[in-house]
């Protein structure tokens, strides 16, 4: 056998260490060959997709693969821990350093291949699958069909390969192999007592409570301001949590005999501590790759849920138009003409209202005031069934659209009810009561009685708004419609449906991009905590072997590896979600907009994802753990 040969049996025979490795290498290469095709997607070189968001997608691969880097450099450096045994065996057997470089750098190398091969291959299977996704979440105007996409696999081939080779390089360089002594006997020596301190304990918990206070109680802009010092304190809190507060719970449950005593809890507890401070490190990488991962995707998602609730809510029209003043009686009768006829060229069932616009100079506020007749405010609130107003003979009411800012950091109905409206004869009216309405889009605004409104005199400027609400089902014509209004009304009409479509246009891109990295980030964080479970297995395997010799019965091995395998896998799961809600929370304060659907979406799914891939690492080790014990 040849030590080629030698290498690669090697691999083969240690498959079961090998597969996570190898499979989320494979999956980081589909991810990065999926973006490659869509780089070089032939539709993209027609523009159908803006140049900006196509260097987003490039830039993301780039960030891929450097990630990519330092992910399979961690897991080289996982299984080497873990093989110390095999290269005492080695040596003893006279294997030279300059050997079992050599056989790790071959090892890496073939999994390397393959990891590229298979990833490019499982891309092209599920590429067709991925476009049609793509295409939607895009909202591209071309059809992104399936190509063969010879550049991107040279590209993905080439640059996988040159990473492997290079972390190939690197890890049998600075590999290092200790004394003969040290590498047989290094997993039989006694590790002591894990230590704790109680004041970095304690320190844990106030970094933690002062950073989520903090992100919590800020508001506006100061969310801004607050975000380096939240990250900072969290970031400490977390790594002081794991590799302190921790082992320090465990210590006092143990010392706590109604509990340490309870049935199987002494065995639970004295690994637990152990593999808790052990851990400790990875726990915090996979805590803070995960909590990126949710912020980011909850962080997108909620904003694109914001701007369209935003934009749909500004108005409960389909369609506006707002001449502009110095424009003629002329221009604004050919410009609605022009609404008319576009929307039945595309056969849109449409109702048009029209309302003119006066502004009265009021000398309490020192600025010009929008005042409107009751009848005109009623037939637009009719149209979008909004509540029909009908003030006295004498009576103002105040009317705004949102919590708009007028003055002096004042909302408009404080302003306005704090003035009066006068008509020429002197005579004046207080304002009675202010309502909420989405009448009209403006900062806010005096609804009168018609005869009182002839009584006000000659208005100081004079305006007009036409509107157009379409019936339900109607979205994708409304699109085409929008799109011919702007291309020949200028700025002066505002077609809503599709200036949300643009909007999503032109998010969609940057959302599929943290979603793919999202995806990487916490599938790479599960692979991180496979690699620490699996590389113990050896070791927990002689351990319950010899407790099942005093008595250890299957059901109680089963609780104990349950719980081991549930707190470390969950633990830093669970502290990211956690810092993940708190983040989008302290964003919901940021906008005023309540992100609790999108947060819990966002969590949820990837907390499902995580059980499952909990469920399925769990029946495999339960398994080979009995295989062995009993």
């Amino acid at each position: 056998m040849t030590f080629r040969q030698f290498a690669f049996n090697n691999v083969l025979r240690n498959k079961r260490l090998y597969i996570a490795y190898f499979l989320s290498s494979m999956f980081t290469v589909m991810v990065f060959f999926t973006f490659a095709i869509f780089a070089f997607h032939p539709a993209f070189s027609d523009g159908a997709i803006n140049q900006n968001a196509l260097f987003g997608m490039l830039a993301a691969g780039g960030i891929i693969y450097v990630f990519s880097f330092f992910f399979v450099l961690y897991s080289m450096s996982a299984f080497l821990q873990s093989r110390k045994k095999e290269f005492g065996l080695l040596m003893m057997l006279g294997a030279t350093n300059k050997q079992i470089r050599l056989m790790v750098f071959l090892e890496n190398i073939l999994i390397g291949f393959f990891a590229t091969v298979g990833g490019i291959l499982t891309g092209l299977v599920f590429a067709k699958a991925i476009l049609l996704v793509a295409e939607n979440v895009l909202i591209i105007s071309e059809s992104l069909n399936f190509y063969f996409p010879t550049f991107a696999i040279v590209i993905t081939f080439i640059s996988f390969m040159f990473l492997f080779f290079c972390i190939s390089i690197f890890v049998s360089f600075i590999l290092r192999t200790n004394k003969l002594i040290d590498l047989i006997k290094g997993d039989k020596k006694s590790k002591g007592e894990p230590k704790s301190s109680r004041i970095l304990s304690v320190l844990a918990a106030l970094l933690l409570i002062a950073g989520y206070g903090t992100a919590l109680y800020v508001e506006g802009t100061q969310v801004v301001f607050a975000l380096i010092p939240v990250i900072v304190l969290v970031t400490l809190g977390t790594y002081l949590l794991f590799t302190q507060l921790s082992v320090y719970i465990i210590r006092r449950l143990k010392s706590n005999t109604s509990i340490f005593w309870k049935k199987t809890n002494m065995l639970l507890f004295s690994d637990l501590s152990f593999r808790m401070k052990d851990n400790a490190r990875t726990f915090f990488m996979v805590a803070i790759i995960s909590t990126v991962a949710f912020s980011a995707i909850g962080a997108l998602y909620g904003f694109q849920s914001y701007l369209d609730k935003q934009i749909k809510e500004s108005t409960p029209y389909n369609i506006e138009y707002m001449p502009w003043r110095d424009d003629t009686k002329e221009i604004i009768d050919q410009d609605i003409s022009k609404v008319n006829a576009i929307l039945e060229e595309e056969n849109i069932s449409a109702k048009m209202e029209s309302i003119e616009l006066n502004y009265f100079e009021m000398p309490e506020l020192d600025r010009e005031v929008l005042v409107v007749r009751a009848s005109d405010y009623n037939r637009l609130a009719a149209m979008v069934n909004e509540r029909l107003l009908h003030p006295m003979e004498n009576e103002a009411i105040v009317a705004e659209n949102s919590d708009t800012q007028l003055a002096m950091d004042s909302k408009a109905s404080e302003v306005l009810m704090a003035s009066s409206v006068e008509i020429g004869t002197g005579q004046e009216i207080k304002p009675s009561h202010v309502v909420n309405s989405f009448v009209l889009i403006n900062d806010g605004y005096y609804v009168v009685d018609d005869a009182f409104y002839e009584q006000l005199g000659t208005p100081v400027r004079e305006d007009m708004s036409a509107v157009w609400k379409a019936d339900e089902g109607q979205s994708e014509r409304l699109i085409k419609a929008g799109r011919k209004l702007n291309e020949q009304v200028e700025h002066r009409v505002y077609a809503i449906d599709y200036t949300v479509y643009e909007i999503n246009k032109a998010y969609g891109p940057i959302l599929f991009i943290g979603l793919f990295i999202g995806i990487v980030f916490f599938v790479s964080a599960g692979s991180f905590l496979y690699f620490r479970l699996f590389s113990d297995l050896d070791e927990e395997k002689r351990k319950f072997r010899s407790i099942a010799k005093i008595g250890l019965t299957q059901k109680e091995l089963k609780r104990v590896v349950n719980w081991q395998i549930i707190i470390l896998f969950f633990s830093p799961i669970v502290i990211a979600l956690i810092h993940g809600g708190i983040a989008l929370s302290a964003l919901s304060r940021m906008f005023d907009y309540n992100l609790a659907v999108e947060s819990s979406l966002v969590l949820g799914s990837f907390a499902v994802i995580q059980i499952i891939y909990f469920l399925v690492v769990r029946f495999f080790y339960v398994k080979q753990v009995k295989r062995m014990v009993f």
